[in-house]
């Protein structure tokens, strides 16, 4: 489904939402009350600021009694093959983040990702697919990017380990333009990153990605992810935690600067090593 198909669905599904809603008499709160979510939640929904999942469109149905039709229009959401259920919601998020923050330990984060890179990790992770599906999942991915490319773009911080620098994924020459690209961003001032080193030692978050992302007009989120799952968090208490996670990481993070030599050098010798063999 395309970017375009994708958001008129979701502002539909906001604006039926909320002419059933108004139907069946009820505030967004007292609609909140029955189907196990805040007012404010319901608000979201019908504002399309945020998508909602499988579990609550099916009690947004039994609650209206609307035979079914959010629950269809859910699964039309997420129904893209290109990014896994438990991200699809994060896609939609990142469009309307006014500031990103992402951890990345292992993997350059997906907004990062050249189309080289996005397809050695996809076929690192899925041996067994069709040359189409990975086309698919770095389609996606490269599609995913243009949120960097708009003039209301958010700010976005990343901090990366110092193993998402040494891992030469998809060959030498290919992780040298990886990070050429990622020095590029840095340049150009589109994309602020840090490198936590080796020398740093222990650190906050020692297994999984983090990202937190802030709007200008819904509470901050957070997101988390493992090799196999993510989760998508807006407890304000859990938010506030992974807020300062991500601020010890920052602190265990060498300056920008010296962060942009290390990536540029680590480009260098991966360009040497890629001549030499």
């Amino acid at each position: 489904m395309a970017n375009g198909s994708r958001q008129a669905v979701w502002e539909f599904f906001g604006a039926e939402l909320k002419r059933r809603r108004e139907d069946a008499g009820l505030t967004q709160v007292e609609l909140g009350v029955r189907v196990f979510v805040s007012g404010a939640y319901i608000g979201q929904f019908e504002q399309a600021i945020r998508k909602p999942q499988l579990d609550i469109a099916q009690r947004i149905d039994d609650a209206l009694q609307t035979d079914g039709i959010f629950e269809r229009l859910c699964r039309k959401l997420i129904n893209d093959r290109r990014y896994a259920d438990y991200f699809a919601e994060v896609v939609g998020l990142e469009r309307l983040a006014t500031r990103i923050c992402e951890f990345a330990p292992t993997v350059m984060p997906g907004l990062l990702q050249s189309a080289a890179y996005a397809r050695a990790v996809t076929l690192a992770a899925n041996p067994f697919v069709t040359d189409e599906y990975v086309e698919e999942t770095v389609s996606g991915r490269l599609e995913r990017q243009a949120v960097l490319k708009d003039a209301t773009r958010p700010e976005y911080w990343v901090i990366l380990h110092e193993t998402v620098l040494r891992v030469p994924v998809g060959g030498r020459a290919a992780m040298g333009r990886q990070l050429d690209h990622v020095a590029g961003l840095m340049r150009e001032r589109t994309a602020w990153v840090t490198v936590v080193p080796f020398a740093a030692g222990a650190h906050a978050l020692m297994a999984g990605d983090l990202r937190l992302m802030d709007f200008d007009d819904a509470p901050p989120v957070a997101y988390t992810e493992t090799s196999f799952t993510g989760t998508l968090v807006d407890d304000p208490a859990v938010v506030k935690r992974a807020q300062r996670t991500y601020d010890l990481l920052r602190v265990a993070a060498l300056s920008p600067e010296a962060s942009l030599d290390l990536i540029e050098s680590a480009a260098e010798d991966y360009r040497q090593c890629a001549r030499t063999t």
